[in-house]
């Protein structure tokens, strides 16, 4: 029975790294490695949307899921014509949800510099492919990145990266504390070229093997207005990264952005790890040849240097709710189906959260 359960063991490693690859040679991610995640991420079957906006006043982005206490919840953003709110849902099927409260609001400190922007995404997060995807603590603290700004309107004035956190249960709807000041802005004296107006969604996972030399690592994507090479690069968006060892202060890990293209938007980064393979789920829109939002991803062995996925889109606008823009990713493997979370859009400009499985799970009763 030993040698049984021995030679099992041998077949499961040996399987994994078949899947992954093996202990890298070089920074670039294999062709037939991206060819295996792709097999392994896809999800062709649009459940439909499993939330939606009250009313065409508010629009719902940004959905990030994670689990506790043998139920599913998912932190999603809220805009109503003022700025964003942070808000949480609760499901025990990751497809049909009910709405819970806010986490981050509106302050009542006109003065403060997030009074009107508080867009908030969970941090620390078990980033294993298939894994409990609960949310780990750090300094008895659970952690949400989040950008703010005090400007009224839709991703106005500048909008900063910020940190918040609590010590109560996460999956309770409540406000989280929110440090004083931010901790990435486009004004700091060593913002980069492609950052220096807005920065915006960020993912921070908890890299315990310091792969980079820290233990925190942050992925946001932002926007500048410098030159680069006598190219204008206006409101292009591009993913670039910051590290730190507290989750308080952070710095910029590089002068380059990791993940990017020519022109257009590439942003809202989301992690997994498949086997070794650092996998980052990304949106991009308005790439040179072709329009609207799509969702996308690449891969890397060192979370520094990332390989670009070229083949087709892993979510394209296609159905009534998302035929303008489906976009920003939340993926996650949950008893042998992916869940592919986006936003859709259609082409009244309403937004609702919708999923796509890997698996046949039947339509979605919810009409937008």
């Amino acid at each position: 029975m030993k040698r049984i359960g021995l030679l099992l063991l041998v077949v499961f490693v040996v399987g994994l790294a078949s899947f992954a690859g093996n202990k890298p040679k070089s920074q670039v991610v294999p062709e037939n490695v991206m060819q295996k995640i792709y097999d392994e991420v896809k999800t062709p079957y649009k459940y439909g949307l499993v939330m939606v906006p009250p009313d065409d006043s508010k629009k719902m982005d940004c959905p990030t899921v994670f689990r506790k206490n043998d139920k599913w919840y998912m932190t999603y953003l809220v805009f109503d014509g003022r700025g964003y709110e942070t808000w949480l849902a609760e499901s025990i099927d990751l497809l049909h949800w009910d709405s819970k409260g806010k986490l981050l609001s509106f302050s009542g400190d006109s003065a403060r510099w997030d009074c009107n922007q508080n867009a908030g995404y969970v941090a620390l997060q078990d980033t294993r492919w298939g894994g409990s995807y609960e949310l780990q603590k750090y300094d008895n603290k659970y952690w949400m990145s989040y950008f703010g700004g005090s400007s009224r309107g839709y991703e106005a004035g500048v909008l900063s990266l910020g940190m918040a956190y609590t010590e109560q249960d996460p999956a309770m709807a409540h406000e989280w504390k929110r440090l004083d000041k931010p901790v990435l802005t486009s004004a700091d004296p060593d913002v980069r070229w492609w950052e220096n107006k807005k920065q915006f969604k960020s993912t921070v996972i908890w890299d315990k093997a310091k792969t980079t030399g820290y233990p925190f690592v942050m992925y946001y994507n932002a926007n500048g207005d410098s030159a680069k090479n006598n190219v204008k690069t206006r409101w292009y968006e591009r993913i670039g990264m910051a590290v730190s060892n507290n989750m308080v202060e952070w710095q910029r890990f590089q002068a380059e952005p990791v993940v990017h293209h020519p022109v257009g938007i590439t942003g809202d980064p989301f992690i997994q790890k498949i086997g070794n393979v650092w996998v980052m789920f990304y949106f991009g829109a308005f790439w040179e040849g072709r329009t609207g939002a799509f969702n996308r991803f690449a891969c890397s062995y060192d979370l520094v240097h990332w390989t670009d996925w070229p083949g087709d889109d892993l979510i394209a606008s296609s159905k009534p709710y998302g035929e303008r823009y489906a976009h920003k990713s939340c993926v996650v493997k949950w008893k042998g189906v992916v869940y592919h979370f986006y936003c859709a859009v259609n082409e009244n400009e309403q937004r609702g959260i919708a999923v796509a499985t890997s698996k046949d799970l039947g339509s979605s009763d919810v009409n937008f």
